[in-house]
């Protein structure tokens, strides 16, 4: 492990026997607020503790199996117990550099699953209909619970664009690399001379604000508007203007909920995500200004980047952002089996973190 890095884990160490020390002071525990959030923090970095305590056992261990080597009676168990001990360091070392990759508080949250049809016409509808499928299934796979939101379906079928809140341990964290152009190449089923076509549509992932997460918005820079709710092929689902529609007028950002029956309802929803786009966008700000230069970007989450390719006729799925990411696996993807490409994904975005931790750039 680099030295840079051991510094950070035995500052993180001296930071959790200093919370120790604060959660039994009279006076933290007599203000709740402070109380709570040095237990939140202790907990938090109890794993790491407990880790660097086995890995200093681990090292005592291969201390006493390399002072009987040259054991006559010993030697040959003592080779094969320095063996085992210094494979158990290597694992006890990549568990700890993974604690340290600063954890994302919205990591363990539900998220907006926003997907729209780009480039290709009635194809890039039908192709954002598929990539909300297999999100949907990916969802079931999980235990997560999905709700569309919002949804303008296509002529020809799928989607123009949809909206689901996606909701489950975790779901942020799995699914929050899928934002960027996702681009499809196959023969549409309106093609009658066997052509492949190359379409798109957009995938944006927004983390669903905690109530702790302030968030002020001025009631005067709305505009609300109210609509009848449409469902697939466009007709209605009811005879009253229950769906809502709100346009944020500093941010210029539009939301819409249609799904409930009241137009109460509707804006309740339809509020809840605009905070969230508005808790994401400041975060964005803070991101990009404080960005540094990546190879892979795997996790910079700039929505215009194309980061996948779904090849039809070869059964291909290609992820852009990683070197020697493509599986041949397209129907078993499409049918919601990610964890290949998401996993792969986040082993990339630590190894990132990690890169920048270690030449001092992460703060």
């Amino acid at each position: 492990m680099l030295p840079t890095l051991r510094r950070k884990l035995e500052a993180l160490a001296e930071r959790r026997e200093e919370l120790e020390r604060l959660l039994a002071d009279p006076d933290i525990a007599g203000d709740q607020g402070r109380f709570r959030a040095c237990s939140r923090e202790f907990a938090q970095l109890e794993p790491l503790a407990a880790a660097l305590a086995d890995e200093a056992r681990a090292r005592a261990d291969l201390a006493a199996a390399e002072a009987m080597r040259g054991d006559p009676e010993l030697g040959e168990l003592a080779e094969e117990e320095i063996s085992a001990t210094q494979e158990r360091l290597e694992n006890l070392e990549a568990a700890l550099m993974a604690m340290l990759v600063p954890k994302d508080a919205r990591d363990e949250g539900g998220l907006y699953l926003e997907i729209r049809a780009g480039t290709g016409g009635d194809e890039a509808a039908i192709f954002a209909g598929d990539l909300l499928r297999m999100y949907m299934r990916y969802a079931e796979r999980r235990g997560w619970r999905v709700e569309v939101e919002s949804a303008s379906p296509g002529e020809h079928g799928g989607f123009r664009e949809v909206i689901a809140r996606v909701d489950g341990q975790g779901a942020y964290a799995r699914l929050k690399f899928e934002s960027g152009t996702h681009r499809v190449q196959r023969v549409p089923a309106t093609e009658s001379q066997g052509r492949i076509h190359t379409s798109a549509a957009t995938v944006a992932i927004i983390p669903v604000a905690e109530e702790a997460e302030p968030v002020e918005i001025n009631p005067a820079d709305l505009k609300v508007d109210t609509f009848r709710s449409s469902g697939a092929g466009g007709q209605h689902v009811n005879k009253t203007d229950s769906a809502i529609r709100i346009t944020h007028a500093p941010s210029g950002i539009v939301v819409e909920s249609q799904t409930e029956r009241s137009q109460h309802a509707n804006r309740d929803k339809a509020m809840t995500r605009l905070k969230a786009m508005l808790v994401e966008a400041e975060a964005e700000k803070r991101a990009a200004a404080t960005a540094q230069s990546r190879k892979l970007q795997v996790g910079s989450g700039d929505r215009s980047q194309r980061i996948r390719t779904y090849n039809y006729p070869q059964g291909r799925i290609t992820d852009h952002r990683v070197e020697g990411l493509t599986l041949y696996d397209l129907p078993n993807v499409l049918e919601g089996a990610l964890d290949p490409l998401i996993e792969r994904l986040g082993q990339e975005h630590q190894a990132e973190e990690l890169a920048r931790l270690a030449d001092g750039s992460a703060g």
